[in-house]
């Protein structure tokens, strides 16, 4: 994987975008402070930093689309001051001068209208393209970022396009009337390491055409530091709404003077998995495991009825205790399925399932099946979806000691609800306050605690930091280890992030098209993979660490 280098000299005349003293305000909060930053023709910059830190209100803030909120200083598009437009002349420039690809394409996208009618509504209003016109148009902008059969899905509505086509089809809206300036706001945070080295591609094709013909420039909002080094020439580091460092990319990693942007750059996940005791027992084991999905058929087959679709094919797993079994693969690979399989939440399933030698099929009864899955807990990608907002954190923590073992009484579940809290690092008040009142990194905390109530032995990870910062990711990643050195827990551990699954698997098992592919130690299967589809992985990702890179004290000759 080529790294993008800088330019060798600042790019010279008047800049694109000339953002001056620009600030932020939302009542006393300061979002942004005095940010002073140039964007120059052609040029590509990056806007980093943690959550909360500011970069995403300023991109909104090119675009005015930041409500009640105080806007100072000057925003400078090629020398026209944007704070001072009115509203109506901001219509005229959304879309048609400065852009946006938004993170989530899916709630993006408007799901009553086609794509090809989205795209329309663009260059009626900017061009004045009549709907052939504009049509013919779509299709070519979609056949340009690279959408199989553009003439036939300009009439699909987003939810009938995969991840990929979908942010495809944002950036093909965003280029519908090529703008002077293109805003993304991570544009491949939700997007699997293929479809993501697709995407950075596809952006950078893109914008060196533009660049050449119209000087197109591109300002990348992301929290994702390899996309940065893949992507731009230039770095601007934002804390807490302060601009705190700006350079070139090489410079920039090479060299990070300011201490919050050495922070940020030590935050790569590192592997200290802890060994795994002598003799230590099986606790999960999965033989011929298979599971299929019924759909409706297409065509003359829905005369028969419904048809079946195989989504995990005659799977074999172990997990034994205290060690950390990875599941990667692409979207679609069964990954998902497989672990809902064995938590019971996918049913039916052929095949069995034995968790610490009891098979799964021999429990019959609710309250059987209930105390072997007390044994079981998940956390989940989205810590905001996955806990309920109505309810306390003392509630949500408390909840499976209320269903799983009804004979502990208020006060020591309380009390049990305290420790639990103070374990994974939460502060003593958090119990009588709701989830909105917490940062994404302390609610995944808050999951986890649950996840502890009932004392499990085995937690399944559905990709658990794949929502958070780089920072925030590590102190998640390092509370997970620490808790599986103290209490031996077995984690089924699922990410498409190879630099985590390297940070924290014993083992991995590769999947695609719901079967497994290749399985054995992570180090052997990271750094000599056999199969091409985990060759094809590992050339994909933007942050998986090289094949010399040594392993710590704790890596690979504890496996």
């Amino acid at each position: 994987m080529t790294t993008i280098q800088a330019p060798t000299q600042a790019p010279t005349g008047r800049p694109l975008l000339e953002i001056d003293r620009f600030s932020v305000r939302f009542g006393d909060k300061v979002a942004v402070h005095e940010l002073s930053l140039s964007i120059a023709r052609g040029e590509r910059v990056a806007l980093v930093g943690e959550s909360g830190s500011g970069k995403s209100v300023t991109a909104l803030s090119i675009l005015r689309l930041v409500e009640h909120a105080e806007l100072s200083g000057r925003m400078l598009l090629d020398g026209e001051d944007l704070l001072q437009k009115t509203e109506q002349q901001m219509r005229g420039l959304r879309g048609a001068d400065v852009a946006m690809v938004f993170q989530e394409p899916m709630t993006a996208l408007n799901p009553l209208f086609t794509i090809g009618k989205q795209i329309a509504e663009s260059l009626r209003l900017h061009e004045g393209l009549r709907p052939n016109a504009a049509r013919e148009r779509g299709i070519e902008l979609l056949r340009r970022t690279g959408i199989p059969e553009p003439e036939r899905r300009i009439d699909s509505f987003p939810h009938q396009l995969s991840g990929g086509q979908r942010q495809r089809a944002m950036i093909a809206m965003a280029l519908a009337c090529r703008p002077r300036l293109l805003l993304a706001d991570e544009p491949t945070t939700a997007l699997d390491v293929t479809v993501r080295q697709q995407i950075v591609d596809l952006l950078i094709s893109l914008q060196e055409q533009e660049a050449a013909e119209r000087g197109m420039a591109v300002l990348l909002i992301t929290h994702d530091l390899n996309l940065v080094k893949r992507f731009a020439q230039r770095v601007a580091v934002m804390e807490k709404g302060v601009l705190v460092e700006t350079n070139t990319t090489g410079a920039l990693f090479a060299n990070p003077q300011h201490p919050y942007t050495r922070r940020l750059l030590d935050s790569e996940p590192q592997r200290a998995v802890a060994p795994i005791e002598q003799g230590a027992r099986r606790l999960l084991e999965v033989q011929g495991l298979a599971v299929d999905y019924r759909t409706s058929a297409k065509g003359w087959r829905s005369l028969f009825g419904r048809s079946t679709f195989r989504a995990v094919h005659d799977v074999d797993l172990s997990v034994r205790r205290g060690e950390t079994l990875g599941i990667v693969g692409e979207s679609g690979s069964g990954k998902s399925t497989l672990a809902a399989t064995v938590l019971g939440l996918q049913q039916p399933a052929a095949g069995h399932i034995h968790i610490d030698g009891l098979p799964l099929s021999t429990l019959k009864t609710a309250s059987s099946r209930r105390a072997l899955y007390s044994r079981m807990q998940v956390v989940f990608q989205d810590p905001f979806g996955s806990l309920s907002p109505r309810m306390t954190v003392e509630q949500i923590v408390g909840e499976g000691l209320a269903v799983h073992r009804p004979e502990v009484d208020a006060k020591a579940r309380r009390a049990r609800v305290g420790s639990l809290l103070e374990e994974v690092g939460m502060p003593a008040d958090a119990m009588l306050r709701y989830p909105h009142e917490f940062s994404g990194g302390q609610r995944q905390r808050i999951a986890i605690a649950r996840a502890l109530a009932v004392q499990p032995e085995l937690l399944v990870l559905d990709e658990p930091t794949s929502a958070l910062d780089v920072s925030i990711q590590k102190q998640v990643l390092n509370l997970l280890t620490n808790l599986q050195k103290k209490y031996k827990l077995s984690y089924l551990f699922i990410t498409h992030d190879l630099a985590v699954m390297r940070a924290m698997a014993h083992r991995v098992i590769v999947m695609k098209s719901g079967r497994i592919v290749e399985a054995g130690d992570t180090l052997d299967v990271l750094h000599a993979p056999s199969h091409p589809y985990t060759q094809s992985l590992l050339a994909s990702s933007l942050n998986v660490p090289e094949p010399g890179a040594a392993a710590t004290q704790t890596g690979k000759a504890n496996d």
